[in-house]
């Protein structure tokens, strides 16, 4: 079975529309650039934490989704504990298909 919300986020990082890695994801949420932080159900408390509370404080919305591995293979990279989609309207239709799963 395909995991649509990951075709989503990889469909997302083609477009440019889409930053990983801690401070990368720090500085989207920071600068209010960023729409929709999503942090691996494997990723330590400390970094859930960290960012639950900095989407909290900048209004981003914040999931917990998929694992390290999952998410870095869907953007083409190793192991990604956190990302942050860029852009509205995808951040809405992965958000929308995380939620039905």
């Amino acid at each position: 079975m395909t995991d649509k919300a990951l075709n989503m986020i990889s469909l997302a990082m083609k477009a440019g529309a889409l930053v990983s890695g801690e401070f990368a994801c720090e500085q989207a949420i920071k600068e209010g650039s960023g729409c929709l932080c999503i942090i691996a159900s494997d990723a330590s408390n400390g970094t859930k934490k960290s960012f639950s509370n900095s989407c909290q404080f900048y209004d981003v919305k914040y999931v917990e989704y998929g694992t390290k591995e999952s998410l870095g293979h869907a953007i083409g990279k190793e192991y990604r504990a956190s990302i942050v989609v860029c852009d509205e309207n995808l951040s809405l239709s992965i958000l929308d298909k995380i939620q039905n799963v």
